[in-house]
């Protein structure tokens, strides 16, 4: 018997339950920790932005397991003394896992774990080892051999042994990236970000990859190398992935709702701890507030998802705290704050070319940095005085090709392999991938309705701008 799940990007997702794999997988697809992804949005506030931005991580994560299929067969058509029908099988539970411990709005909710110094919520990938390797998920796993669940969660910290395998599961070139680089495009209506996915997979080949850097090599692991003829292919997917950043994920607006977000939860949780529950406006037993007394308890965050969160905003309007109320307004009725975005105004008075010149991007970024750390001050003393922040500020910088750490790991990098030569890492044969710059972004948000708020900001980059 076949079961069948119809797919935007990948048409029918076949489970096979003559299968041992495909019939635990399917157990593992109905159950409580899995359906919750059905309530958890793949890109967060996106969908405030781009309107048809509301799948969920429920749809991604069966397109990663798809995905992961395509890339399994190549590994066991072209991997020649590295087949392994275990590892496999583990790659295929691990793909189809990896993103099963995410909280709401995803990435958003770790920004809050950050700053509370929560470790768990810090990383979703921690939280998804939990649940691999303990309850219902557990059970499920354990149809495929005693152990089988520690495995797929080591694949997924990156802790175990390194194969091919792994290279299915998380690197340059994984079945996670290939799946919502592609799903993002469609659902959003994007047309950045377009993957040649036939044409790369065609012409993907296993070979034997130095593991280490220099003289600190360890001997060889087989990974994934792109063949000569799709090297454009390979440039055009970095490229396509780079520009999903400033286009999509690090879109002004979403990021003015994730702020908002962040302050509101972090409020939220600090009025639980501090014993001071009749401020925030929700009933005792609502997943919210048990989850703020117990913010590192694997139950507690089970139960919270997007839903949860936007089903209590109606509430949390009429708490009797400024910042909750005001801010779950805000969210409701996507009344967010303005944008100023500092780093454009910094980059047209000191860099107005957009010189290369690694002095000039030094002062551009001192610059950015100094105005941060004004307005940090500036924020806290209008909260103070308020009891709610009007400016909220926004930093972060992505790497338009990016290794853990810029380590050795050959399965961490892009590998391309020209006739007759040895696979090298794409910046080396690439010209184009190997000359583009990090994109950067600091920005501040003001309360519209803020004058003052709005002229500290402005008065701030500029004096700093005449202090450059």
């Amino acid at each position: 018997m076949l079961q069948r799940i119809r797919d935007p990007l990948h048409n029918l997702i076949v489970f096979n339950e003559k299968k041992q794999l495909d019939r635990t997988l399917w157990k593992v697809i109905g159950s409580r920790p899995f359906q919750r992804l059905r309530r958890i949005k793949q890109l967060g506030f996106s969908e405030i932005v781009y309107p048809g931005a509301t799948h969920s991580r429920f749809a991604h994560s069966l397109g990663v397991l798809q995905t992961a299929r395509e890339l399994m067969t190549i590994v066991q058509e072209r991997a020649d003394g590295h087949r392994s029908e275990a590892r496999e099988d583990i790659a295929m539970a691990a793909s189809l896992l990896h993103d099963i411990g995410h909280g709401p709005f995803s990435h958003a909710f770790e920004t809050v774990g950050q700053h509370l110094g929560l470790e768990l919520l810090a990383d979703h990938e921690q939280i998804s080892d939990l649940m691999i390797r303990t309850g219902e998920v557990a059970e499920l796993l354990e149809d495929m051999g005693s152990g089988f669940a520690k495995d797929v969660a080591k694949m997924i910290l990156k802790t175990g042994p390194k194969t091919v395998h792994d290279a299915i599961v998380s690197s340059q070139f994984d079945a996670d990236r290939l799946d919502y680089m592609r799903r993002d495009q469609l659902m959003t209506g994007s047309k950045h970000s377009s993957v040649d996915f036939a044409w790369l997979l065609d012409n993907l080949e296993i070979d034997d990859v130095p593991d280490g850097v220099d003289d600190l090599q360890a001997g060889k692991v087989p990974t994934f190398v792109i063949g000569p003829k799709a090297i454009q292919a390979a440039e055009s997917y970095v490229l396509g992935l780079f520009q999903l950043y400033p286009t999509i994920y690090f879109h002004k607006t979403t990021r003015g709702a994730e702020k908002i977000f962040s302050e509101l939860l972090i409020r939220l949780i600090g009025l639980v701890q501090d014993g001071d529950h009749a401020r925030v406006g929700l009933p005792r037993t609502h997943p919210l507030v048990k989850f703020a007394k117990n913010p590192e308890e694997l139950k507690t965050l089970f139960c919270l998802d997007d839903t949860v969160v936007w089903g209590s905003l109606a509430q949390l309007r009429d708490s009797p705290d400024a910042l909750i109320s005001s801010f779950a307004e805000r969210l409701q009725d996507r009344k967010l704050f303005m944008c100023l975005d500092i780093r454009t105004r910094v980059q047209q008075a000191i860099n107005p070319d957009n010189d290369g010149d690694k002095g000039i991007i030094a002062r551009v970024d001192e610059c950015c940095g100094r105005v941060l750390a004004k307005l940090e001050v500036q924020k806290m003393e209008l909260t103070r005085r308020d009891g709610k922040p009007s400016i909220l500020l926004d930093e972060a910088n992505r790497s338009a090709y990016k290794t853990e750490n810029d380590s050795g790991n050959p399965i961490e990098r892009i590998n391309v392999k020209l006739a007759g030569g040895e696979p090298m890492d794409i910046r080396q044969r690439s010209r184009i991938v190997a000359s583009i710059g990090d994109f950067k972004l600091t920005r501040a948000y003001v309360d519209r309705d803020h004058r003052n708020a709005h002229k500290i900001v402005c008065d701030t980059i500029e004096r700093e701008i005449g202090n450059a």
